[in-house]
C-alpha cells in the first residue's frame, strides 16, 4: 500500500525520526555549495573545518562533555558501540571478561555474543519483571580482569532507564574497567551531563533525535586514548580515519541545539501519558511492559503487550490505517522471534507475543493520538475474539 507521508500517523519514533527542517535547512548548503574538504589546507577546506568544530561543540553541549575535543564523529550508533567496546579491550588486553546485560540493544548484544565465541567470557546480568537492574549483581560480577562494562542508559523497547550515574561509581570503585554506555535512545529524550558521571564512553546516533541516518559520535573521556576503529588518513585528530560527512555532522549539531532548546518534551510526555493512560484503563488484558514508575523510562515510550494476539497482525491492521508502530527493535524486525528484551524480563509468551512499541516525537499531535485510541480498540477486541489463545 502506497500512502503520503502526511496522511501517517507516526508513532514509531525510536525506530527513527523525521528529520527536523531547522536540521535540513542547517545541512543544505553542504550538500552543494560547501562541498570543501576538511581537510583540506586552503579557505574553503577551513571553512568547512570550522563548520564541523563548531558541530562538535553543540554535540558535546547536549551531553555535558567538558570539552568539544572529547567527541569524535562516526557513521552511526552501531559503530560507537563497536568501537568503544573493541577498543576497551584492545586497551586492557590483559583482561578477558565483560559484564553486560541481557535487555542490550543488537550493536551491544550481538558484539559481546561474538565475543564470547572468540575467546571473552561474558557475564549477563538479568533484569526483573519491570526491566529493571539489581546492582547488587554488578557489584558481584565485577572482577580484576574485568575490561569494560558495557550498559545502555534507556531500553530502545521498553524506555527503562538505568541509573548510570550509580553505575559508573560502582564500576570504578570496585575494578579498573572502564565503563561504556549505549545512549543512542537517550540522546535528545532525557537530561544528559557526563561530567557528572563516571562514563569513560557514550555513543549516540543522529536519527533518533531527527538527524539523518549515517551520522553519530562517541564520548571519549579526556585523558583516555582509545585506538582508532579505522585505519587510514589522520581525520578526528587521528582518532578515526575516513574524510568527515560534512553535511551529516554540520545536521547532528543542528540536531543537537535543537534538543537542547527542549520546547516539545513536556508535550511529548503529555501525550505519551494520555495514550497509555487510556489504553491500560480501556482494554481489557492489556499490560505495561517496564516500570510502572514514569521517572525510570524515556518520556516518549509506551510498550504495552495485548494478551491473546500477535503484535505482527495488530502491526499490520494499525497500518491499514495509516498508524506506524512497532513490535519492539527496528533491528530485529525481521526475524519473527519473540523480543529478547521481553524474553529477558520473563514476561509470559502469551503476553510477550502481543506485544507493541509506541513511540512519539515531536511532531505528534493530540489528534493523531486522539485517532489512534478510536481505532485501537476495535482492532485488539476482533484480534482476540479470532484468537485461539484466548481464555
Amino acid at each position: 500500500m502506497s500512502m503520503q507521508s502526511e496522511k501517517l500517523i507516526y508513532l514509531d519514533n525510536n525506530a527513527t525520526t523525521r528529520v527536523a527542517p531547522e536540521v535540513f535547512e542547517a545541512m543544505r548548503p553542504f550538500l552543494n555549495e560547501l562541498y570543501g574538504n576538511p581537510s583540506s589546507a586552503h579557505t574553503f577546506g577551513r571553512e568547512m573545518r570550522r563548520s564541523v568544530e563548531r558541530a562538535r561543540e553543540q554535540v558535546a553541549a547536549l551531553i555535558g562533555a567538558s570539552d568539544s575535543g572529547e567527541i569524535v564523529f562516526t557513521s552511526c550508533g552501531s559503530e560507537s558501540d563497536n568501537w568503544a567496546i573493541r577498543g576497551a579491550l584492545e586497551l586492557n588486553a590483559e583482561k578477558r571478561h565483560i559484564i553486560t546485560t541481557a535487555v542490550e540493544h543488537e550493536a551491544v548484544r550481538n558484539l559481546c555474543e561474538f565475543l564470547g565465541e572468540k575467546g571473552y567470557e561474558v557475564t549477563w546480568l538479568g533484569v526483573d519483571g519491570y526491566g529493571l537492574l539489581n546492582l547488587e549483581n554488578l557489584r558481584a560480577a565485577l572482577r580484576p580482569d574485568t575490561a569494560v562494562v558495557s550498559m545502555m542508559l534507556a531500553n530502545n523497547e521498553t524506555g527503562v532507564l538505568f541509573p548510570v550515574e550509580e553505575i559508573g561509581k560502582i564500576v570504578h570503585e570496585k575494578a579498573g574497567a572502564l565503563f561504556h554506555v549505549d545512549g543512542v535512545q537517550a540522546v535528545g529524550k532525557v537530561p544528559i551531563d557526563l561530567q557528572k558521571t563516571e562514563i569513560d564512553l557514550f555513543a549516540l546516533s543522529g536519527h533518533k533525535f531527527h538527524a539523518p541516518k549515517g551520522v553519530g559520535a562517541l564520548y571519549i573521556r579526556k585523558g583516555l586514548s582509545l585506538p582508532s576503529f579505522i585505519i587510514g588518513g589522520g581525520q578526528e585528530r587521528g582518532r578515526r580515519a575516513g574524510t568527515e560527512a560534512v553535511p551529516y555532522i554540520v545536521a547532528l549539531g543542528a540536531a543537537c541545539e535543537l534538543a537542547q532548546s527542549g520546547g516539545a518534551h513536556d508535550e511529548i510526555r503529555r501525550l505519551r501519558d494520555k495514550l497509555e493512560d487510556t489504553v491500560l484503563g480501556k482494554i481489557p488484558n492489556a499490560h505495561l511492559n517496564g516500570t510502572n514508575d514514569r521517572e525510570k523510562r524515556l518520556p516518549n515510550t509506551a510498550n504495552i503487550s495485548f494478551e491473546y494476539t500477535e503484535g505482527e497482525s495488530i502491526l499490520a491492521h494499525l497500518d491499514e490505517e495509516g498508524i506506524c508502530v512497532s513490535t519492539g527493535s527496528a533491528c530485529n524486525a525481521e526475524s519473527h522471534v519473540s523480543s529478547a528484551v521481553l524474553r529477558a524480563m520473563e514476561i509470559p509468551y502469551s503476553r510477550a507475543q502481543g506485544s507493541i512499541r509506541f513511540s512519539l516525537g515531536r511532531y505528534n499531535t493530540e489528534s493523531e493520538i486522539e485517532h489512534t485510541l478510536s481505532r485501537l480498540p476495535g482492532i485488539i477486541n476482533r484480534l482476540a475474539e479470532m484468537s485461539p489463545y484466548k481464555a
